[in-house]
């Protein structure tokens, strides 16, 4: 029976990671789930290692966002893990509530090995998480995540080799209307906006 609360889900991450897991919050809170993320939720002033336990306590799932770096990386984030693998020991046998979720190609630590993971930088990825998020959200009746954009992938935030990057020092042209049939100059320190 599902309510109109949305799936908790705790995104565990390396703070190199930040940019790419952020875009995931983001795309989750458009789909209608209520992501908990260090940089959005946390307030100036709160017990961040008190936040971190009641969040992955309050989790209907667990995100354990892995990349390279992440995973070899020492710090809080191996403590996440090992919280989130005591709070997964606390589920009925079979239940999804712990997901791997690949940011990029690297290997699963051995301790996650049990769990099918996720690779979120495959065409299909993001849509094979979705179909599992929504198979928890059912479990605990909570709503289902919108399918709308199941397709995007999260990828990491690289700069495109070929990308022309933009002037610096020229001048900003805005154009405002219809300029069809018109001559318009750009030089080649200016930037075009069409608004």
């Amino acid at each position: 029976m599902a309510t109109n609360l949305p799936l908790k889900i705790f995104l565990s991450y390396a703070s190199p990671d930040r940019p790419v897991v952020r875009k995931l919050y983001e795309y989750l809170v458009k789909l209608g789930a209520d992501p908990w993320l260090d940089v959005e939720n946390l307030l100036p002033g709160q017990d961040w290692k008190l936040e971190i336990q009641k969040a992955l306590e309050d989790a209907d799932l667990i995100l354990l966002c892995l990349s390279k770096g992440s995973v070899n990386k020492e710090g809080y984030v191996q403590k996440e893990m090992r919280l989130s693998l005591d709070r997964g020991l606390e589920m009925p046998e079979g239940e999804i509530f712990l997901i791997p979720a690949r940011l990029e190609e690297c290997d699963l630590p051995f301790r996650l090995r049990d769990y099918q993971w996720v690779d979120l930088f495959t065409e299909s990825g993001m849509q094979r998480l979705i179909k599992s998020l929504n198979l928890r959200a059912e479990r605990v009746g909570a709503k289902p995540l919108s399918a709308d954009g199941i397709n995007s992938v999260v990828k990491p935030a690289v700069p495109k080799e070929d990308a022309k990057p933009k002037s610096s020092g020229g001048n900003v042209i805005n154009i405002y209307g219809n300029v069809s049939d018109s001559n318009i100059v750009i030089g080649d320190d200016n930037e075009v906006e069409n608004k």
